[in-house]
């Protein structure tokens, strides 16, 4: 009988390390989702806040609206009121930074996904307070790209150190070892860092 498991995790089975981790796990599925600027203001209201603290505000963010808001009405908001919502001094200016890009430039869906994806991280990180792991974000979780690997996500690394045996001593020779062993999971290593994700806590050690 043939296999039913999906062709990225055929793919990824191949790595003798990542391979057996993978057996019998729930595959992921890469859903795109169109509304860009609202996902990108998301991503950098969660910086460096736990997935609960983030939630939180973002569905305050909402709540002020009474549902999604348009880059005008965040541009029309005062600043303290963003800030009362839990947004520090430097997030607010981001936000609104986002929504005045998105006004003047441009941040629609089509506009984007006709970009490669360091085209769409050129094109995101001209906007000031997001970064190429932001943009990196955005690649996977908004315009659903199933080839980007995260390097310099910090839960990325603890999970390749982990399962690889990676020393965390010279930051340029891990990276350089990450992107080693990622070559070989393309062109699906979006699908490899979202297990790398789940797997973070439960890699075996070294």
């Amino acid at each position: 009988m043939q296999s039913k498991r999906p062709p990225y995790l055929l793919h990824l089975a191949q790595d003798k390390r990542l391979g057996p981790l993978l057996e019998g796990i729930e595959p992921v599925v890469i859903a795109p989702q169109e509304e860009v600027w609202l996902h990108l203001t998301g991503a950098i209201m969660s910086q460096q806040l736990s997935t609960r603290v983030a939630s939180v505000i973002r569905g305050r963010f909402t709540g002020l609206y009474g549902g999604n808001p348009s880059p005008e009405r965040v541009l029309e908001t005062p600043s303290p009121t963003l800030r009362a919502i839990g947004l520090s001094n430097a997030k607010v200016t981001y936000v609104q930074n986002i929504a005045r890009f998105a006004l003047e430039e441009g941040l629609s869906f089509g506009k984007l996904q006709e970009m490669e994806d360091e085209g769409v991280i050129d094109y995101l990180t001209q906007i000031k307070g997001v970064g190429r792991w932001t943009a990196e974000m955005m690649l996977m979780f908004s315009l659903g790209r199933e080839d980007v690997f995260a390097v310099d996500d910090l839960g990325i690394q603890q999970a390749m150190m982990r399962i690889y045996r990676l020393k965390n001593g010279d930051k340029r020779t891990l990276r350089e070892k990450m992107l080693k062993i990622s070559g070989k999971w393309s062109p699906y290593r979006t699908y490899a860092c979202l297990h790398l994700w789940r797997l973070k806590d439960f890699a075996p050690g070294p």
